[in-house]
């Protein structure tokens, strides 16, 4: 029987545990202290990411938890994994909530409650094919950056002793949309490091998480649709555990302005054909290379006919915001890799110019408000902000391809 679990870490990974295991066995009795009997506020809960932090939390023993998600259907999954999973400790009070968390009626849950001892959110557009348009670029960076700022004027009321919001590798020296929004998110959380204490992590793709293209070759699979995907880009992977774990880190155990990444070496890096061909091979397949996206769905009709041989098409990265490789650090910034067994730390960061924030903030509302915007002018208006943003422009959007 086919294990996802066991496949990520045999193929995708490497790794027979979580590489973050020994640094939260080592942090174990400060992480109880910090944690167990506080009130938990988990936005975008119902992600990949912010149902890991919520796996990982729980043990704990937290007094309550909130869960903010769009996304009905995934909150009411999340609530039966976690009622079904032995020994999970779901707290009393517990709420999970299907509301946006920049709308009126979380503002009023909010304030009934004044607040949360850790807030941590997980909401974001997080697709490089987020910026296919002027449209999907405004609701990339309203929910990114904008809407941010909405969450940050409420919790400054109420104060919570930790926030944590996650950030991406791809805001290391951006060269797209959403990778530059992650790095703006970055210092207008640390712009508000003045009223409580705020942190991030930078960490590489999860694996198999939701609307990634590893759990789409999952879906392919499923339906008998062939697989595609770029054969020249690298990228470095954990696990969903992984996940949760560098945020429950860095939430808890983090300083001020603290930004956490995983330690990990190039060779642990992979490719997605690689990974597409080793899930064809456990589901018993043998690879059928095709020269376009066309030739492999016009064999793809064989599979139901009971054929074995799996077509696929892996070709070159031609779309836009595609970077070549991952990083966590760029030039200009300090990193303790000491202090944990599995992570980095970047350290020393200043509190952003409150003054630049708000321009830039005024500069893209001021853009969004007009009756015609374009794209250019947008990618301009991040430029100004981050002199280090080299949009990668081709023309072309994921949406475009397989």
């Amino acid at each position: 029987m086919f294990s996802l679990d066991c496949f990520i870490n045999k193929f995708v990974t490497k790794r027979n545990c979580s590489m973050f295991k020994k640094d939260v066995d080592n942090n174990w009795e400060t992480l109880s202290s910090r944690i167990e009997g506080k009130t938990i506020l988990v936005i975008g809960g119902a992600g990949t990411i912010g149902a890991s932090f919520i796996k990982v939390i729980l043990p704990f023993k937290p007094k309550t938890l909130v869960i903010v998600d769009t996304n009905e259907n995934a909150l009411a999954e999340l609530t039966r994994d976690l009622r079904s999973t032995k020994g999970m400790h779901v707290p009393d009070d517990y709420f999970p909530y299907p509301m946006d968390f920049a709308s009126p009626v979380f503002e009023k849950m909010f304030r009934a409650r004044m607040g949360f001892d850790i807030v941590g959110n997980f909401s974001a557009h997080k697709h490089v094919r987020s910026e296919k348009d002027i449209y999907s670029i405004e609701a990339l960076l309203q929910n990114n950056v904008l809407h941010a700022k909405i969450l940050l004027d409420l919790l400054s009321e109420f104060p919570p002793e930790e926030y944590f919001c996650v950030s991406t590798d791809k805001a290391a020296n951006p060269v797209n949309i959403m990778g530059a929004s992650k790095r703006i998110m970055e210092d207008v959380i640390f712009s508000y490091s003045d009223r409580f204490p705020v942190k991030t992590a930078r960490f590489a793709n999860v694996a198999f998480s939701n609307g990634s293209l590893l759990a789409g070759f999952l879906a392919r699979i499923q339906k008998l649709q062939p697989l595609s995907a770029p054969s020249d880009v690298l990228r470095y992977f954990v696990s969903p555990e992984e996940s949760g774990q560098i945020c429950l880190l860095s939430c808890i155990l983090g300083e001020n302005r603290a930004i956490f990444f995983p330690k990990l070496e190039e060779a642990q890096m992979m490719t997605f054909d690689a990974i597409g061909n080793e899930l064809l091979k456990a589901h018993g397949y043998e690879v059928l290379l095709c020269n376009s996206d066309e030739e492999a769905i016009d064999k793809a009709d064989n599979l139901k006919n009971g054929s074995n041989l799996y077509p696929v098409h892996y070709a070159a990265s031609d779309t836009s915001g595609e970077k070549a490789f991952e990083e966590f650090v760029t030039d200009t910034e300090t990193a303790d890799m000491t202090r944990f067994h599995s992570l980095g730390v970047i350290t020393g960061k200043a509190i952003p110019d409150k003054n630049r924030v708000d321009y830039l903030f005024n500069e893209l509302g001021t853009a969004f408000n007009k009756s015609t915007v374009t794209k250019e002018e947008i990618v301009k208006i991040l430029k100004d902000y981050l002199p280090n943003f080299d949009h990668i422009e081709k023309g072309k959007s994921l949406d475009s391809k397989m």
